[in-house]
């Protein structure tokens, strides 16, 4: 389904769910650390749905298997959809955490990067590019705008900064299911695409590698990671498309 004109019903159960959100993913990043593993994030993400009485949107998730876990964990070289686990996060890692919230039938999706302890310049330039251009990205949003205005913003700060953009992941709508048309590509040209409305709610997706942005995915059906083991990074936020601007809803 095409991403709907939201009514305000709708939009304060996706601003609900959009907090619920935030405060996991800001106490995960809080307490990211050397020794931390997938499956003690993911024990944080399960005690907070239960406590705000929300449901973990990726849980189940049709595949092979279904999506065994509330969150994904990717660890340097994954890009997306990693599976929690009892690696312990190392001094340097690169590690993305990926979270869906549903809240009274509705779904928001974020995400962000970080180093666990001592980073690098190659490193920092990756996180801190990678959320730039999400940033750039939102700042296009406004009633009327164009799939390719923002594809086009984000690209134009990740070619600056010499990052391979992953394009066969996509950002996307979000509100009533957790992936909605349309795709938005983090690449393309300005005044193409289909338009987004004020009302519409999207997931913006940046997803960039420090080496080239093609991707495979792993044996147990779900990680995807770079095929030259390049490190990776993922940012994202869901967004409220406004008159004359936009609303984060994931914002910490």
């Amino acid at each position: 389904m095409f991403t709907r004109v939201k009514t305000q019903s709708e939009i304060e159960a996706m601003r609900a769910s959009g907090q619920i959100l935030a405060s996991v993913l800001k106490k995960i990043n809080a307490t990211a650390e050397p020794g931390m593993t997938g499956l003690d994030a993911s024990q944080i993400a399960k005690t907070e749905l239960k406590a705000h009485g929300a449901i973990g949107t990726f849980y189940g998730v049709p595949g092979r298997p279904p999506f065994p876990d509330v969150i994904c964990i990717s660890i340097n070289d994954e890009v997306v959809h990693g599976i929690p686990d009892s690696r312990q996060f190392k001094d340097g890692d690169v590690v993305s955490f990926d979270f869906g919230v549903t809240y009274d039938g509705m779904v928001t999706d974020s995400a962000f990067s970080k180093v666990i302890g001592k980073s690098t310049k190659t490193k920092q330039n990756l996180l801190k590019a990678t959320e730039r251009s999400m940033y750039a990205g939102i700042e296009q949003l406004k009633n009327g705008v164009r799939v390719g205005d923002i594809g086009s913003a984000i690209q134009k700060v990740l070619d600056a900064a010499n990052l391979g953009i992953v394009r066969d992941l996509v950002g996307h709508g979000v509100g009533h299911e957790m992936h909605e048309d349309p795709n938005i590509p983090n690449y393309g040209v300005s005044g193409t695409g289909p338009t987004l409305k004020a009302g519409m709610t999207i997931a913006i997706e940046p997803m960039a590698t420090v080496g080239n942005p093609a991707v495979k995915m792993l044996g147990d059906g779900w990680t995807i990671s770079t095929v030259d083991g390049s490190l990776a990074a993922h940012f994202e936020h869901t967004i409220l498309i406004t008159e004359d601007g936009y609303d984060i809803l994931t914002a910490w």
